[in-house]
Order: C-alpha cells, then structure tokens, then sequence
C-alpha cells in the first residue's frame, strides 16, 4: 500500500531531531508500487529515506522522498547447515538480528542494535565488533530507475569497503534497494576478539549466540546515547585509514594509541573516538549540540539543535584532530 505526504516535518524521521521539511514523502511496500511510481510520475528530484538513522538534514529537501516498508523475512533454503534468508528493506535490522538468534542462525550477532533498516545496511556496509554486513549479504535487489527496470547484484559485484559499496557510488541516486539475501549458519562461529566482547561473554556464561547478543547490545547501551532521548546517528566520523609509517610515527608519540590492521598490510586503522576523546573534545558542547560524554565518535543534539549547529561542531573536531595529529577524520553520516 502507497502513502502519500506532502510538505511532511521530517523531525520524527531522522535520528538527529532535527526539524526540516519535505516537499513529499512516500512509503511504498512492493517493488510494483515502486515501479508504478516511477512510471506514473516524474521526479526531478528524489530521495531514499530509510529508517533516517544515518543522514542530517541541514535544508528543506525540495523533492520525493521514498520509503521502503516492507517486513517480510523469508527462509529461501539451507544447504548444509548454510541458510539463505531474503529480508524486505523496511525491516528493522536489530529485528532481523532478534530473529537470527531465535532461529539459531550464526552471523548477525556482532551487528546487534544497529539502528536502521535492512535496506539500508549494504548502502553503508554497516559494521561493529569485527562484523561488517557484506559477511553475511549473498545478493542485493533493487529497481535501477535509470533502466526502468529490477536488477540484482552479488555480493562480489557489490564494492563493498569499509562503509563503503557501489550504492554509494557509481549506482548513489539511481537505485532504490527492495530486499536483501543474507547467508547465515547452524554452525557456531563466535567473534569474541574486539573490545569488550570477550569479557562480557565470558560474564554472561559463555559464548551461546543468545550472550553474544545480549554482551554487544550491553555494551552497546552502556557507550551510545538512545536516539529516543538525544538525537543523534550514531558513529558520525568513519575511523581514518593511514599509512604503515604515519601509524608507526604515531605509535612512537603514542605507545597507548589503538590501531588495527587492515586487508592492506600497508595501511592501518586508527580509531577516531580515541584520537578526538585525546584531543580534548569528548564531552565538548556548543549550546544544543555536543560530543557525547562517553563516545567521541557521536555528536548529539540536546534539544532544538538545528543541522548547520551540527554541521558546524563537526568541522571543529575534524579541525582539532588535523591540528593534533595530522590525521584527517571523514564523516560516515550522509549530509543534506
């Protein structure tokens, strides 16, 4: 079923609170209503807003925003011990996770309490925990508006990078993604080796998929503020990627400094809530926007903060790390 809204306040459907409008907006449940749209009506201008947990709105949007709805999750097949899921792209992701572990399918544990949606998640190749989404994504379904036409890509086909894919990229504003195909496992495979996972499983009883859940999303709590309370997207800068030698020099300044290896061995990630909590601006406020008190990595609105006050603090804590330690911090949040 399509709905319909014009001149929509979007402050309930973005994370961050922030009050803009859109000249349109439109929920559709089926690939048919999405074609027939496209088909019906010329969009100058248009949009995909999924769960809105990772964009900010800084203007008006002056166009059509669409939003998948569907729920479905469909057991598609298992062979050995392997099993094949498709997932509709309205469905909640740490939904999909709850019905993983239910189900007692290894693979989406790590991801749990990520915000979003599931068609929203290979966009990003959202990741936590050791996890990315592109281990578990087989295929990826979508209607290529410039064909006119359903298409589907392979997870090898798909460029997946850290938060990175061709959705972002090449096909960025030409798809909208319907479904996904996800593989996961009857075979226990826990990922216990980042940050405070292990400990916390071990505190919980032992590695079973139902603690592992219960440890990230306890975890998880305990560091993110809830959207339901401060606005906010979550991680807002990726972790920086540089080279085998800036990493080294560092080190030497920085013996405590996290780094991580990457599929590169000449390249090493470095985590960018370390480097901005060390530069000082964890817990940092400017009026209604912040650095939240206990992860560098978000910026949360306290109330009434606009997406230029947001902006504008993030431009700071890029300058302040630059300054510091010569490193440069990217944005993961798409910004409008």
């Amino acid at each position: 079923m399509i709905r319909d809204f014009q001149e929509i306040n979007l402050a309930s459907r973005n994370s961050f609170q922030v009050v803009q409008h859109a000249s349109r907006l439109i929920e559709f449940e089926t690939e048919e209503e999405l074609m027939a749209l496209f088909r019906r009506e010329r969009f100058d201008r248009w949009m995909v807003l999924s769960g809105g947990n990772n964009i900010l709105f800084t203007r008006d949007y002056d166009g059509v925003l669409l939003c998948p709805v569907a729920q479905e999750i469909e057991l598609l097949g298992e062979e050995q011990g392997r099993v094949r899921v498709r997932v509709g792209a309205g469905r909640e992701w740490d939904e999909l996770v709850a019905w993983a572990v239910e189900h007692g399918l290894w693979g989406l544990e790590n991801l749990s309490l990520i915000p979003g949606k599931a068609g929203a998640a290979p966009v990003q190749n959202i990741g936590a925990y050791g996890a990315e989404a592109k281990d578990v994504i087989r295929r990826v379904r979508f209607y290529d508006v410039a064909e006119d036409r359903m298409r589907s890509l392979g997870v090898e086909e798909c460029g997946f990078g850290y938060r990175e894919s061709i959705f972002k990229q090449a096909l960025k504003g030409r798809v909208v993604i319907t479904e996904i195909e996800i593989e996961l496992s009857r075979e226990a495979n826990p990922r216990l080796g980042y940050g405070d996972v292990e400990r916390e499983v071990e505190r919980l009883g032992g590695a079973t998929l139902r603690n592992i859940r219960e440890a990230i999303c306890a975890i998880r709590r305990s560091k993110l503020p809830d959207t339901a309370v401060l606005g906010n997207a979550g991680s807002f800068f990726k972790n920086p990627i540089v080279s085998h030698e800036v990493a080294e020099g560092m080190l030497t300044r920085y013996p405590e400094m996290p780094h991580y290896a990457t599929a590169d061995p000449a390249k090493v990630k470095l985590a960018a809530g370390w480097l901005i909590d060390r530069a000082g601006l964890k817990g940092y406020r400017e009026g209604a926007v912040g650095v939240h008190e206990k992860q560098a990595l978000v910026l949360v609105n306290y109330g009434g903060a606009t997406g230029g006050e947001v902006i504008a603090l993030a431009r700071k804590v890029q300058a302040e790390v630059k300054k510091q330690f010569g490193v440069e911090i990217d944005t993961e949040v798409n910004i409008w």
